[in-house]
């Protein structure tokens, strides 16, 4: 079974997925996994470079300076970027999901709903919380702008929307409370 685990920016997705870790669940973090591939596929590397210029790479490392600019402020580059991105984290996760010997895989995404790919997992877990905590995250852990975070938030499905699409919601307002609710939906998917 493959489970999606997904949320709004700051929501605590990577909290989640680490206590799922803990518990002996295969976890996949496809942003962690895109920001590899950027730098590592020479597909991804050759279709950047024919959207944004040689600039897209500085000392063959991704220039994430110019990129943040350009698709923070372009929702269509946004977009662009996705399509070249989103297929290659694709195929690496379906070769990971091979390697794995487990009752439950996890694929942590931030945008499973926007590019329609939650219609892949057999369940879908949302993390949530309220919105003036997500931007006090987002802000101490990447030292961003609340005019940024808000740009993301923007750009992403709303959780109502989200919540809507999944079987299992776990609010993380409180670590030893969404570490219950982990622990539940844990029990839940075992016995599926």
């Amino acid at each position: 079974m493959i489970v999606g685990l997904t949320g709004g920016i700051g929501s605590g997705k990577t909290t989640v997925a680490k206590l799922f870790s803990g518990l002996g669940i295969p976890i996949y973090i496809a942003d962690i996994e895109a920001k590899k591939l950027m730098n590592t596929s020479n597909i991804i590397k050759q279709e950047l470079i024919a959207l944004f210029g040689e600039k897209a790479y500085i000392n063959k490392q991704l220039n994430k300076t110019l990129l943040s600019e350009k698709i923070f402020n372009n929702s269509e580059f946004l977009k662009k970027v996705n399509a070249i991105v989103h297929p290659e984290v694709t195929k690496h996760f379906n070769k990971w999901v091979v390697k794995q010997k487990a009752p439950y895989l996890i694929k942590e995404a931030a945008i499973l709903f926007e590019n329609g790919s939650y219609k892949r997992y057999d369940t879908i877990i949302t993390v949530t919380a309220p919105i003036d905590i997500r931007i006090a995250r987002v802000i101490a852990r990447d030292n961003s702008s609340k005019k940024n975070v808000m740009s993301i938030i923007n750009n992403q499905w709303s959780d109502e929307k989200k919540i809507k699409h999944s079987q299992f919601v776990i609010t993380n307002t409180s670590l030893p409370d969404t570490k219950l609710q982990v622990k539940h939906i844990h029990n839940k998917l075992l016995k599926n």
